[in-house]
């Protein structure tokens, strides 16, 4: 008969104890663990048995390994095509994860409505729903302004029932929505439990690799950022999808987090409107907001977000200080390389900014991590402390290092091409860049070696 008894998991990574630990001794995490019921199986029990039947696989030299290029389905949408390496793996496991209200549903809905295949060979997809009965389902598919036949749908949180049901329609993508809420009776614990997420990922793993059947998975996110359950479910999955940005605002990213067929470095930026995700294919033209009036304060940065250059709008505003202590704060950046970039200015340009307050924010709600906007940044704040406006026809490409020199970044040819591409007239990079790298270029390069050379530049004439 089977054996239950309780062990302690940690929430965080899936470690497994057999008591109560207040630090998790693999991950480090502090109060992670929580308290499951597990059934385990007698060893006389025919699943046993069986496994030792299994024949085991030989091992083959690598040379002789023979390799056949995967073959990829494309999903009808260029962006989602373009971050998963060239469109969706047969057979692999997909998890999109995101905050509640981010649109993952509704991204999911669309990528099951916009795939149609051909006359001769339709392409089916069965959409399975443990939040939303079937009516609501229908509903989303109403406002998104698609109703494809070959989309099946089913309202289903027991894991069995829906392997079951994917053996019968056989389809050619299966989306879970979501695994949070996907349960197994082999488990004695609740939909979510670190077992049951386990459990659940490695069944819907098997069912992609057997039936050679793509599958896409959403997973919830904790308000920590991280993808809600065991760590172990990241580490299962052949491609995580991160989806980021503010869900009262208008733009949303797709950031590739892990992917096994494809690059990590791409990132996708869609926009919500009453009709569903719509596909930006030029983020620069909606990150770069126009004024009616010009204004100080404003720089703008061209960065690259993996391989994709982008130019988005730094902004900034330096006041005297109202308390004793003065406010930092950075909306969208580092908040500890904005003190850093403070310390630069007061200890090797002699900007006396440490009693005054500094806010910054990065235009369109994006997260930047690219030290190539530093120059752009700096001279967001100088152009505020001085309140001189810093013409609209050039943008910054540079990094500030500690002892205040300007430093090269990379792909800076990408950046100037994208710069020159929006009809920016000029750029502002550091002179220790090559000149063969922009000499195909019609933009004006100007080229500076440290904050003062950029001061002198850009406000004294």
């Amino acid at each position: 008969m089977a054996k239950g008894k309780s062990v302690w998991f940690c929430s965080s990574c899936g470690s497994e104890s057999a008591k109560w630990l207040g630090r998790c001794p693999d991950c480090g995490e502090w109060n992670t663990f929580v308290e499951e019921k597990v059934t385990k199986e007698s060893k006389n029990t025919s699943t046993n048995r069986a496994i030792f039947d299994i024949k085991l696989s030989k091992p083959q030299l690598l040379k002789e390994v023979t390799f056949v290029r995967e073959n990829r389905i494309s999903m009808g949408n260029r962006e989602i095509d373009r971050i998963l390496g060239g469109g969706l793996v047969e057979g692999s496991l997909v998890l999109i994860g995101g905050e509640p209200g981010i649109g993952k549903s509704t991204l999911s809905l669309q990528l099951a409505l916009n795939k149609r295949g051909s006359a001769d060979n339709p392409f089916n997809t069965l959409y399975v729903s443990g939040e939303e009965s079937c009516k609501q389902i229908k509903m989303r598919a109403q406002r998104l302004s698609n109703e494809e036949n070959n989309c099946y749908v089913i309202s289903e949180t027991l894991l069995e029932n829906i392997i079951n049901t994917a053996r019968e329609t056989k389809p050619d993508l299966l989306i879970i929505d979501s695994i949070q809420t996907i349960y197994s009776d082999t488990i004695e614990s609740s939909s979510g439990s670190v077992s049951q997420v386990k459990e659940c990922a490695s069944s819907l793993l098997r069912f992609a690799k057997e039936f050679n059947t793509p599958v896409i998975i959403i997973g919830h996110i904790t308000k920590d950022g991280s993808i809600a359950g065991p760590k172990i479910l990241e580490h299962i999955v052949d491609v995580v999808l991160q989806f980021e940005g503010e869900s009262r605002g208008v733009y949303r990213i797709l950031r590739s987090i892990k992917n096994r067929f494809g690059s990590t470095s791409e990132l996708a930026v869609f926009e919500m409107t009453g009709n569903g995700l719509r596909e930006v294919l030029n983020p620069s033209e909606m990150l770069i907001p126009m004024h009616d009036a010009s204004l100080s304060g404003v720089a703008i940065a061209a960065m690259l977000d993996g391989t994709r250059p982008f130019l988005i709008e730094i902004q900034a505003l330096v006041s005297t200080a109202a308390y004793g202590t003065p406010q930092r704060s950075a909306t969208g950046f580092d908040y500890r390389r904005l003190n850093m970039l403070l310390a630069v200015l007061e200890k090797r340009a002699g900007f006396k900014l440490a009693s005054k307050d500094v806010f910054m924010n990065v235009a369109g709600g994006l997260k930047v991590t690219d030290t190539g906007c530093d120059l752009a940044i700096v001279t967001a704040i100088l152009s505020s402390n001085f309140d001189i406006i810093i013409p609209s026809n050039i943008c910054f490409a540079a990094e500030v290092g500690l002892s205040g020199e300007i430093r090269p970044v990379a792909q800076i040819e990408r950046r100037i091409a994208e710069a020159e591409k929006l009809g920016f007239k000029r750029i502002v990079i550091s002179s220790f860049n090559k000149e063969s790298a922009f000499d195909n270029h019609s933009i004006e390069v100007i080229q500076v070696a440290d904050i003062a050379s950029l001061c002198k530049m850009l406000f004294k004439g």
